[in-house]
């Protein structure tokens, strides 16, 4: 009950009940409400990275995509989606890309699991030199298995004519494409399975043991099961990677055109942006599909077959009638990989390999010279300014996804992976037209076509933002895992001690997530050396690509300089993972060691 209160000179005033503050409240009362001024404080950093990401992507990502919509939806390019409907010729190449994506992701599925189950569950020697092998085509050039499989394959082929006598075996087409993109992608599935495999519990197959079932059973009705999300996901990213890709097309599809070719076609011979941009919107509604099924009902259910600490220790099968079956097909798999790699380190050494085994060093001295060098150092350099710049925004992105945002992570979280999604083709597509023709609002021009004093099509800064867009998500997908598993205690302690968001994120969590930083400059760094479609519609004279002159040489015939190029090309980016693994890893403290003791 209140009492009233007063002086002499004052008449008595009712008590009031009045907000807490530094006169009338507890102690504890006035550190809550410090506290909460200072996290009202601390958003504001987090509230003015956010706009900044969110703006990146927005113009790397976003805003091209709606040009190419643009582009398509307009009258020209509207008739070409109409005729997709009625004429038979397009609705071929629909059903094409179709059925080279299906062939791909069940064909790379089915050998990425066969290596990652040897790998993970059986007990053999020369595991380390398997892991190599399976992981080469991640950092090989786009071309290299392709030219090497027409070496091989080929009408002139080694194997087949020279060897076998095959006059007229055609490699070229729906096998040939299959093949080599089968032969890329399937360290996709591989990653993916292995991943899957060494976490799986394996108290449930030791159950299934228990109960009396056999290892042909424990396998078809315990371990397969539960490794349906990873075969989904798996088949779904290579069947995305296999209708995306260009490169291979151009030099083995022949006759077999897909949708990717066409829209390329469409640009590059036809000069027909409009038809470019619509064949582009066709392939990009099944990629985005792909993803956001992979995404949000793929990724949920995966999560439950993954119990976190295995309850057992796994056995490794020592039985041969496993071993020897399934290592037969393993010793069948690599000896393709090693013959085809084999083929373009020789090819690099001869004049022609199959038809003139002189061996040489022109074909180094061709790549080391003139345009050949300008590329390699442009190339090297491009991806030398993309990989932190991409490393850093995907750790900054997945830091907002986990730590800071409440509400909008899911959207922030898409919208970095949205780099992915899109196939390669529509990204260079819509950089294209983005860059090449810049919105006009008012007499101020926005967006100018960037680099090279407007030439066409861009110019290295463009070439740049793709190597940046198409980097993040990996690093991103990375960080997000990394961060997943450090307590949030270790953040919230810097926190109190009065740090800011951004302090807290560069003296706390960065230093916390290196490994995963490692991982995503290894990534952005390798991806943007090797890729080729998004950039074949950005590269200029003044800016030289290296996977766009290996294209030019393969296509000419001279693939003795086209393997000197992949070699060149591998061996950059192999030296380039080395020295981040050096710097950000154990060896460069171990190094700095050495040289102190010496």
């Amino acid at each position: 009950m209140n009492k009233a209160v007063g002086t002499a000179d004052q008449p008595p005033v009712e008590a009031t009940h009045k907000p807490p503050t530094a006169h009338n409240s507890t102690p504890k009362e006035v550190r809550k409400s410090i506290r909460r001024r200072q996290r009202r404080g601390r958003d504001v950093p987090t509230a003015i990275i956010t706009t900044v990401v969110v703006a990146i992507l927005l113009l790397l990502t976003v805003f091209p995509l709606i040009r190419v919509f643009v582009e398509a939806l307009g009258e020209e390019g509207f008739a070409v989606l109409k005729s997709m409907v009625s004429d038979p010729y397009p609705r071929q190449i629909i059903v094409h890309t179709l059925v080279l994506g299906l062939v791909v992701g069940a064909a790379g599925t089915l050998i990425g699991f066969i290596l990652a189950f040897a790998q993970v569950r059986l007990e053999f020697k020369g595991k380390r030199i398997l892991n190599i092998l399976a992981l080469v085509p991640v950092v090989s050039p786009p071309f290299a298995v392709a030219t090497a499989i027409i070496t091989l394959l080929g009408r002139n082929g080694i194997i087949t004519y020279h060897l076998l006598g095959l006059e007229n075996f055609q490699i070229y087409g729906l096998k040939g494409m299959a093949l080599v993109l089968t032969l890329s992608f399937f360290p996709v599935s591989y990653m993916n399975f292995k991943g899957l495999l060494s976490t799986l519990d394996p108290s449930l197959e030791e159950a299934a043991a228990d109960l009396g079932g056999s290892k042909w059973n424990i396998f078809t009705r315990v371990t397969l099961p539960l490794m349906a999300p990873g075969f989904a996901a798996s088949f779904l990213l290579l069947f995305v990677e296999a209708i995306a890709d260009l490169a291979n097309p151009l030099v083995i599809g022949g006759d077999y055109t897909v949708l990717a070719l066409r829209a390329y076609l469409a640009i590059t011979g036809e000069y027909n942006i409009a038809a470019g941009a619509a064949y582009s919107l066709i392939l990009l509604v099944p990629s985005i599909l792909v993803f956001v099924i992979q995404q949000y009902w793929i990724g949920k259910k995966s999560t439950v077959t993954v119990t976190g600490k295995p309850a057992g220790q796994k056995k490794l099968i020592k039985d041969n009638k496993w071993r020897i079956p399934i290592l037969s097909v393993v010793a069948l798999i690599v000896g393709v990989i090693v013959t085809l790699y084999a083929t373009v380190i020789i090819g690099s050494f001869v004049n022609i390999l199959g038809v003139d085994n002189t061996w040489t060093l022109d074909n180094y001295r061709y790549v080391l010279s003139g345009i050949g060098n300008e590329a390699i150092m442009d190339t090297t350099l491009m991806a030398l300014i993309a990989t932190p710049l991409a490393a850093f925004l995907s750790m900054v992105i997945a830091w907002l996804v986990v730590r800071k945002l409440r509400h909008g992570n899911g959207l922030l979280d898409f919208l970095g992976m949205l780099g992915l999604a899109v196939p390669g083709t529509v990204v260079g597509i819509g950089y294209a037209i983005t860059f090449n023709n810049p919105v006009i609002f008012g007499n101020r021009m926005f967006l100018p076509a960037l680099g090279g004093g407007g030439a066409i099509f861009g110019g290295a800064m463009a070439i740049v933002m793709v190597y940046i867009i198409r980097s993040v998500p990996s690093g991103q997908r990375t960080a997000v895992a990394t961060l997943q598993q450090i307590s949030p205690s270790i953040e919230e302690a810097s926190a109190s001690l009065g740090a800011d968001s951004f302090q807290t994120f560069r003296k706390v969590t960065l230093p916390l997530i290196k490994p995963a930083l490692a991982t995503g400059l290894v990534y952005a760094f390798a991806r943007a050396m090797t890729t080729l479609s998004p950039v074949i519609f950005l590269a200029t004279p003044e800016v030289q690509i290296m996977t766009k002159k290996i294209f030019a040489e393969v296509d000419a015939g001279r693939y003795g300089n086209a393997f000197a190029f992949s070699m060149v090309l591998f061996a950059i980016v192999l030296l380039v993972i080395i020295l981040i693994q050096l710097i950000l890893g154990d060896g460069w403290t171990k190094l700095k060691k050495k040289l102190i003791r010496k």
